[in-house]
């Protein structure tokens, strides 16, 4: 299938340029702000309108600033020691999520304790909304044509337009980590939420889902190709998603037996 087209850029207004993918990072901090609400009214939290906000705000600065360093240090960073000016062009793409995870939860544990809130309830509230930005932020990925998968011989093949993916069909990775970082992700944290387990179960599930899903279909992405294969057929994104799979798995059986 030839790649749709669709302009990045959505809408113009004079000068400014507003695209899809920018788009999904405000409805995923959106919804957080009220899934939030509701997942903090559900567990007794003594939270506000504005301590909401205010959270929500903390977590979005940590996601952006995470995310760009951990991109630089860990997937470009001879490219900008020679032009360290480019750290601050973000318009130019490149995000870590493994990075703005990290931000992530330094901005909401700022928050924690500035509030003296039980941390490990509040990044089980928190990350149960992470599977909607997650989920929509890969398709802002598809819409741009980037992070695309491995050349493959499936029907639903998608020819991209970067002169890099060889005008040859390859899997459209980015939808199948759409699918499971987004709704399977989704529904199986609010399952286990749903079940009352003990503080962090929820947040720890994210971690060990989050590392099995991203190190599966790594298998069917295109390494980035400033790096290619870090060791043997394992890319920098498997690298750091197996120590996820690891840490999130034995972190929720010993939280389950403690509790």
């Amino acid at each position: 299938m030839q790649f749709p087209d669709i302009d990045p850029v959505f809408f113009h207004l004079g000068p400014l340029a507003f695209r899809w993918y920018g788009l999904m990072y405000i409805i995923g901090f959106l919804s957080a702000y009220f899934i939030i609400r509701a997942e903090a009214k559900h567990g007794g939290v003594p939270l506000t309108k504005d301590d909401v906000s205010d959270l929500v705000f903390m977590v979005a600065l940590g996601i952006i600033v995470g995310g760009r360093t951990g991109y630089v240090l860990f997937y470009n960073l001879p490219d900008y020691l020679a032009h360290p000016l480019k750290v601050f062009a973000v318009w130019e793409g490149g995000m870590s999520f493994h990075g703005g995870l990290l931000g992530a939860i330094l901005g909401g544990a700022l928050f924690v304790w500035k509030k003296k809130l039980n941390f490990l309830q509040m990044l089980d509230i928190g990350f149960m909304t992470a599977p909607i930005g997650l989920g929509l932020g890969r398709i802002g990925n598809f819409i741009n044509g980037e992070l695309y998968g491995r050349v493959t011989t499936v029907p639903w093949g998608v020819i991209f337009p970067d002169p890099r993916a060889g005008g040859v069909p390859r899997h459209p990775s980015q939808l199948y980590e759409a699918f499971l970082e987004g709704p399977v992700m989704y529904l199986c944290l609010w399952g286990i939420g749903r079940l009352r387990p003990p503080a962090g179960t929820v947040f720890w599930s994210f971690i060990g889902l989050y590392g099995l899903f991203r190190f599966t279909v790594e298998f069917f992405r295109e390494p980035d190709y400033q790096l290619g294969f870090i060791v043997g057929s394992l890319s920098m994104g498997q690298l750091l998603s197996l120590p996820m799979l690891l840490a999130g798995g034995g972190m929720v059986w010993w939280t389950v037996r403690r509790g």
